[in-house]
């Protein structure tokens, strides 16, 4: 990986740097509004009929019409054009880069090295879905599989740093990925001030929510928004201790949580949060006590209602990662309280609050194991492009980075 010597200081003003240098890499995602999940959000029939009733617009910020379909591309250009500027594009195609993905970053890296003709070794768990395999060996035909674990994927990576000579570029814990992740924050907060002053209305920008796996994006939208006023809320699956980034931050003292075992539906975010990452959200600045405001869970039946939702109501597609921000503005109830108690203490009677699609990195057979009629149950197809079963037909996964 670059040498953090050498990186640009984790502040708002390097993802402007490094927005600068990847902005004609990558597409600059749509904003959407949705009057009628407005209406939803707004109502306490959304979630529990006795619970409170925050007022919302909401605004979606649509990475899952990115490059590689998912956020992830914006990190990855950086990461690479980085390391083009350190060593030199002719010693990175000499070396190559290599890396470890259960598919979205595994994607996004073999697209940005392709794009300078660099070589991409991935090494991706068994449990990663065939649509994102797939979608990798698009852009590279070095692809390596191991087990789930971290200590399974290592040991591959290291073998083929061995033998190749590869340049190492972590999915999420390292600054190169947090400020291109970053850029997503500015695009949006650049488009929803456009969008505002255009309808001669003051841009009020009161909260920004995200999902929460190793915590690049998370980070870099934290990062962008430390010097401003807008709340930054992570947003996790809770099923089998995927939402470690809520229990390690709301823990006395805070304390990451380094390990996870999840098979949520969630795929891309069943990874703990990464060491700088977490620095990050558990810091201050001048303007917050704290860069990450808070961080909120939802259920698996949660997550799938919020993506039907989307699904039917917006017309877009969206992978189940991707809709558990929406999921906790809708059903999360600690998350709502505390919306309605800011409203009602700031004297405001509605929040403009944004809400990140991370991705759009999913199959219509995964969609049908998820929404499809139970009592017909499912097939080891489904399985797998749920991401539920691995090539050799286990049902572990563990540390799967996004």
């Amino acid at each position: 990986m670059a040498d953090l010597s050498t990186t640009l200081p984790l502040t708002p003003s390097s993802i402007h740097e490094a927005y600068s240098k990847i902005q004609t890499h990558v597409h600059k995602t749509p904003l959407l509004t949705n009057k009628t999940i407005n209406q939803i959000a707004s109502t306490s029939s959304s979630a529990d009929t006795t619970g409170p009733s925050p007022k919302f617009n909401l605004y979606f910020k649509c990475e899952n019409y990115q490059r590689i379909g998912a956020f992830k591309a914006r990190g990855a250009f950086h990461a690479v054009t980085h390391l083009i500027d350190e060593l030199g594009v002719e010693e990175m195609r000499r070396r190559g880069v290599v890396t470890h993905s259960s598919g979205n970053h595994a994607q996004a890296l073999a697209l940005a090295a392709s794009s300078f003709n660099i070589p991409a070794h991935i090494v991706m768990p068994s449990i990663s879905t065939p649509s994102k395999i797939a979608g990798t060996r698009s852009y590279t035909p070095h692809i390596y599989f191991s087990g789930s674990t971290s200590d399974e994927r290592e040991a591959v990576v290291k073998e083929v740093i061995e033998e190749t000579g590869a340049v190492l570029v972590p999915p999420y814990d390292h600054p190169d990925i947090m400020l291109g992740q970053g850029t997503t924050a500015l695009e949006l907060h650049q488009q929803y001030d456009k969008l505002k002053t255009s309808k001669d209305e003051k841009p009020n920008l009161k909260v920004v929510l995200a999902p929460l796996g190793g915590g690049g994006l998370l980070s870099g939208i934290s990062i962008y928004f430390s010097d401003k006023s807008t709340y930054v809320i992570g947003c996790e699956p809770s099923f089998q201790g995927g939402n470690d980034g809520e229990m390690g931050f709301k823990a006395s003292p805070q304390k990451r949580v380094e390990k996870v075992k999840t098979l949520t539906i969630a795929d891309g975010l069943r990874t703990p949060v990464g060491e700088i990452p977490w620095k990050v959200f558990t810091s201050g600045s001048n303007t917050k006590s704290r860069n990450l405001e808070n961080i909120y869970s939802v259920d698996e039946e949660q997550i799938k209602g919020a993506m039907k939702l989307v699904l039917e109501r917006m017309k877009v597609f969206i992978e189940p990662s991707a809709a558990v921000p929406l999921a906790v503005v809708l059903y999360n109830q600690e998350f709502r309280r505390w919306a309605y108690e800011k409203q009602r203490e700031e004297g405001e009677e509605i929040w403009d609050i944004a809400v990140v699609f991370s991705g759009g990195n999913t199959t219509i057979e995964a969609i049908v194991g998820l929404f499809g009629d139970s009592s017909h149950g499912v097939d080891g197809r489904e399985e797998r492009a749920e991401g539920k079963v691995g090539l050799d037909g286990e049902r572990v996964a563990e540390n799967v980075a996004g």
